[in-house]
């Protein structure tokens, strides 16, 4: 669960995500429930949600997401296992990395999660910023 606080146009709102599921989210608007369709999802864009019941107040933009991406040629993906939000990104491009080595930590329900490697080998690419919010299956670190 995580709380955002927005204000738009001088009301100043609290959003609180509740859950993540492919394209839906619920979540909680000064403590009003919703569910939302996600649409239009981009990484590092703020994916604008389509409010399913009425509502007095504004829109609220979704948290930013980072989608999937394709995992390039002679590399496997190290993903994440459910959503969340990354603290912190270990290790950078070019780095050698042994089978259980840390590579991210992942912020989700409250608790860390270590991210750790599945195999050795040399990071190809990380796909993943401190801060971003991501999806479960989102490649986080390209191990080649």
């Amino acid at each position: 669960m995580k709380e955002y606080k927005y204000k738009i146009n001088g009301n100043e709102y609290k959003v609180t995500i509740q859950s993540i599921e492919g394209d839906k989210a619920e979540l909680e608007v000064n403590g009003t429930p919703y569910k939302v369709d996600i649409v239009g999802e981009k990484k590092k864009a703020i994916a604008k949600p389509v409010i399913k019941r009425p509502t007095t107040s504004a829109p609220v933009a979704a948290p930013a997401a980072s989608a999937p991406a394709a995992t390039p040629a002679g590399g496997a993906g190290i993903k994440a296992p459910l959503p969340g939000v990354i603290i912190d990104v270990c290790v950078k491009e070019g780095d050698e990395v042994k089978r259980g080595q840390k590579v991210a930590v992942l912020e989700a329900m409250k608790m860390e999660n270590a991210i750790n490697a599945d195999r050795d080998g040399k990071i190809v690419a990380v796909k993943v910023n401190k801060g971003d919010s991501i999806l479960e299956g989102t490649d986080i670190v390209i191990i080649g």
